[in-house]
């Protein structure tokens, strides 16, 4: 046997247990084990059935993703599991943890399946871009039916054991240890004289409506997954499972995984998955460092951000201390944090007791001096530097030696704001985005004197509340907002032009962003943008044109959804955006009075204008050291941004479409539109003229 494979038999029952830490992946040495363990069993009388089970803390999360980039080596997963299905006895597979990808397969591939009852069972392939390709989209519906497997496999999320059992995913859910309860079933079947139950061998229960089912679910799939080709090829494999015989079924998800692995779609979700692994990577920080314990946490400001950053922390069970000026404040922060965990319970996601422990974590005070204690203090108020600075002198008297003073500013100097303080070492940027207890990302900004212990204490916080910590240095905006500029930027000019707000975002969410920027904008408030500009007059080009719509709409009041009216109309019982014919007039009064030529942006012009201008931010970011890797951006955007994760990232987009590609439209779009903003960043023009890459200047930047 292998290390990570072993086999042994006790009292006629064989047992194959594969240990390889940390989640026992099926990469090559733990499929060389599993094959080198059911070959020897083929030749073996001393047994009566066998016992699958996992050492650690789960059963088989996954295959090594890395093998799809190296080529992946005999005995290829399919094959393997073949060789498990074959095996002359009963092989019972003991589930525990998670069941993931080939972990699942490996266990449908088995003959029954006992799980653990915390266990959880699934195949999120279309994550990567991939499908399930170890027998999965043949064996899956042959075991609880094509409409049920496509569920599972569409969604990506894994089963708990409690609805495995209930499709027949799972046979038996263990009372105790569940490797025990495999074993007991396997003597059980020996003891009956039970043959193998092979899944191959059965029918697909709603393989009838095969026709019907796919067409549904082709439907779903037009509707909710535009733009993606792994989910599309699914179906197709799915409904040969139904049409075709296994071994033909077999071939035809291979051939398709085989087109998929080395599609974009799959290369961008594969560069993300191992960018979000990535971004903890930092200059400074080695093994011997040691972060900040945070046992306790104080906010200041009790509004919406403040609140979801108060509940990040009472669901990991940290107190937390929310400081306001004014206990109306409070008592209505309060209540909306209780209303979002009472929808939680509605939702089943969280009992009522856990409301209430959540709850008790989280106090309220007018006065800072309650945060005498705390070793963590994040300042969630209002986008005004003179407040920030106001509040950091308060906390700078009253915090004890050690505490990190964190802001949650989005745009503002935290160089600044650290110098009112005598620690400016503790001084880091916490940037959450609304809502805070949802959105996965957290822009953790180091400042010029932000110490390294400091910087590692932000990024294990992040990963102790759920989020995607990405480090950025200071600069206006940081990562995020400072490449959303020129985006937006082009976005609310080319209505200026000609284009209707619908045209702008519906070319927008067409190439896949979550929402149009406009939308966006009536979403967040179109005074959030246009006050940070007031308050910023420096950053504010030469140029009459310049977020002109956003500046018409603020002063007229129409806000967006707040309002009923921003650039939709907001006023169907739905709350549906609407085309609003006078604003539409308005803007493009506006544009003609400002001397702009009318014109008509066609949907590609739209998408190269708003995506090229980002692009070409973000290479800025990466000279002036702002952002650390290419792929740190990218994480960014498609953690925080709503940039479609199946297109990698606007930096792996940009490799995708050809560097060069997007510096010669720049310099076309210097020619006819305003100069200023079109003038390609010196690492852009640098990389595009070497046929180089954002990923090749990453990789050669690696340390």
């Amino acid at each position: 046997m292998s290390d990570v494979v072993t086999l042994s038999v006790s009292d006629r029952i064989a047992t194959v247990t594969i240990n390889s830490p940390p989640v026992n992946a099926a990469d090559h040495p733990v499929r060389l084990g599993l094959q080198k363990a059911f070959t020897g069993l083929a030749g073996r009388t001393d047994f009566d059935a066998v016992v699958v089970l996992c050492a650690g803390r789960t059963f088989m999360a996954g295959a090594d993703i890395g093998e799809f980039d190296t080529g992946i080596a005999a005995p290829h997963h399919q094959d393997l599991f073949n060789l498990v299905e074959s095996c002359a006895k009963p092989v019972v597979a003991a589930l525990h943890g998670t069941a993931l990808g080939a972990g699942t397969e490996l266990a449908i591939a088995c003959h029954y399946r006992v799980a653990d009852k915390g266990a959880r069972i699934g195949l999120p392939e279309l994550t990567l871009g991939i499908i399930p390709g170890a027998g999965g989209s043949q064996r899956m519906p042959r075991l609880i039916g094509l409409d049920a497997a496509a569920d599972l496999i569409l969604s990506s999320k894994p089963l708990p054991a409690a609805k495995a059992l209930e499709l027949g995913l799972v046979d038996e859910i263990a009372d105790g240890d569940v490797a025990a309860a495999a074993l007991a079933l396997a003597r059980k079947l020996a003891a009956e004289g039970a043959g193998p139950r092979r899944t191959r061998d059965m029918a697909v229960k709603d393989g009838g409506k095969a026709a019907e089912i796919i067409a549904a679910r082709r439907a779903q799939v037009a509707k909710t997954m535009r733009n993606r080709t792994s989910p599309v090829k699914l179906l197709e494999a799915l409904a040969g499972s139904a049409s075709l015989s296994f071994e033909e079924g077999l071939k035809l998800e291979s051939d398709i995984s085989k087109q998929l692995e080395q599609a974009t779609e799959a290369r961008a979700l594969r560069h993300l998955f191992f960018a979000d692994r990535e971004v903890r990577k930092i200059p400074g920080i080695g093994p011997d460092l040691k972060a900040r314990p945070i046992r306790k946490v104080g906010i200041i400001g009790a509004g919406t951000m403040g609140g979801g950053i108060a509940m990040c922390f009472a669901n990991i069970g940290t107190p937390v201390t929310i400081v306001d000026t004014a206990q109306a404040n409070l008592d209505r922060g309060l209540g909306v944090i209780r209303k979002n965990y009472e929808r939680s319970v509605s939702r089943g996601s969280m009992t009522a007791e856990q409301l209430e422990q959540r709850v008790g974590l989280i106090g309220a005070s007018l006065d800072y001096a309650s945060l005498s204690d705390v070793d963590l203090v994040i300042e969630a108020v209002f986008e005004k530097m003179e407040l920030k600075k106001e509040i950091f002198a308060k906390l700078d008297a009253v915090l004890p030696a050690g505490a990190i003073l964190g802001t949650n500013t989005s745009t503002l100097d935290i160089d600044e704001i650290a110098k009112v303080t005598k620690r400016p070492a503790d001084v880091i940027g916490l940037h959450f985005f609304s809502p805070a207890n949802v959105m996965p990302l957290l822009e953790i900004v180091q400042a010029a004197k932000t110490a390294p212990d400091v910087l590692l204490t932000a990024l294990d916080m992040a990963k102790a509340i759920k989020k995607t910590g990405v480090v950025s240095k200071v600069c206006y905006g940081f990562i995020g907002n400072r490449m959303m500029d020129p985006y937006g930027r082009e976005a609310e000019h080319m209505v200026l032009e000609g284009a209707t707000p619908e045209q702008v975002d519906g070319a927008l969410e067409e190439f896949g962003m979550a929402m149009g920027i406009l939308a966006v904008y009536d979403m967040a408030g179109i005074e959030v943008g246009h006050n940070t500009r007031l308050a910023n007059p420096h950053m504010v080009p030469d140029d009459a044109g310049f977020y002109r719509c956003s500046t018409i709409l603020t002063e007229r009041g129409w806000l967006g959804q707040k309002s009923g009216r921003g650039y939709y109309r907001y006023d169907s019982p739905d709350r549906k955006r609407a085309s609003d014919p006078e604003v539409i007039a308005i803007m493009h009064e506006e544009g003609k009075r400002l001397g702009i030529s009318p014109r008509a942006p066609s949907k590609q012009e739209i998408q190269e204008r708003c995506l090229y201008s980002m692009i070409n931010e973000g290479a800025k970011l990466l000279q002036e050291g702002i952002a650390l890797r290419a792929s740190d951006i990218d994480v960014v955007y498609t953690a925080g941004y709503g940039y479609p994760r199946y297109r990698g990232g606007p930096m792996f987009y940009a490799d995708t479409v050809g560097l060069k590609v997007i510096y010669d439209r720049i310099l076309e779009f210097k020619k006819t539109l305003d100069p200023q903003y079109w003038t390609p960043a010196p690492l852009l023009e640098e990389l595009a003229l070497k046929g180089s890459t954002f990923a090749a200047w990453d990789a050669g930047n690696r340390k």
